[in-house]
């Protein structure tokens, strides 16, 4: 009886994660499925998750009427320009606040912090502005300038170098170590796991950009994936589900990837910096 009472509180709790798993799961069933549909198809069964008679021509027309060889690129150098440059900015940032003592360190790192909470509408106005006057606009580089630096990474590499014990860092200056040396030698390798998962996050993030890249970006040799997919989805044009769900799957491929391969350092940065 005392198994019984045990077992099905468990059984509930796991029948409960499985149907949030599902939820979870459904819009990238939904959308593989639809990407493998012909358009008469998709509007007559919509939610049906196995094509009644799948076809690779949706894949075929993204890639033989659009520039998707150079949408793919341009989404790609974004994201990895914005994703290094965040990372050495967060990197070198934190690395100050952690282990140099200087005038108005803790109320700089404050106002660092508090701009997580601004909202991106605030400084989207006075960054168009920018850009615009600099002669940015309809430019890749347009999109990444104003994301070279992150409040975020800052917050979480902090919260992991303060794992760092001190006394090494002490150690290593008595022993004349630059600090190039020790954050090569002594700091990375113990805060490793809170790079790679700013890494994925800032990677993912600006992949998935949509707003921003809109604002700056019209010619469409220079558009991304989102922008891309917002073309085959319109209220008033009518939306072609089809070839909107391939070139989804073309976009999520590669931070799905990304983060499957990499979520355990994900977790643990969270879990680290005290974010559950």
């Amino acid at each position: 009886m005392r198994d019984d009472k045990q077992f099905h509180p468990r059984l509930l709790w796991h029948l409960l994660l499985i149907g949030f798993v599902i939820l979870l799961l459904f819009p990238i069933v939904f959308a593989v499925s639809n990407s493998f549909k012909s358009l008469q198809e998709s509007y007559n069964n919509l939610l049906g998750l196995i094509p009644a008679q799948p076809t690779f021509n949706n894949y075929v027309t993204v890639f033989t009427t659009l520039p998707m060889v150079q949408i793919i690129l341009n989404t790609f150098i974004i994201a990895t320009v914005v994703t290094l440059f965040k990372l050495v900015t967060s990197y070198l940032a934190a690395y100050a606040f952690s282990f140099f003592q200087f005038r108005g360190k803790i109320v700089l790192y404050f106002i660092f912090v508090t701009t997580i909470f601004v909202p991106f509408t605030v400084t989207m106005i006075p960054n168009y502005l920018i850009i615009s006057k600099i002669g940015l606009l309809d430019s890749i580089y347009g999109v990444m300038l104003p994301q070279l630096c992150d409040a975020t990474g800052i917050f979480l590499i902090t919260q992991a170098m303060r794992g760092v014990p001190r006394s090494l860092i002490e150690v290593s200056r008595v022993d004349h170590v630059s600090d190039l040396g020790i954050l090569r030698d002594i700091v990375f390798p113990l805060t490793r796991p809170a790079v790679v998962c700013m890494g994925i996050m800032f990677f993912i993030n600006s992949w998935n950009e949509y707003v921003w890249p809109t604002l700056i970006l019209k010619d469409r040799m220079n558009f991304t994936l989102p922008l891309i997919l917002q073309m085959f989805i319109s209220s008033e044009g009518g939306t072609n589900f089809p070839i909107a769900m391939a070139i989804s799957m073309v976009t999520i491929l590669i931070p799905l990837i990304l983060y499957i391969f990499f979520q355990r350092y994900i977790l643990n940065t969270f879990s680290q910096s005290g974010i559950k």
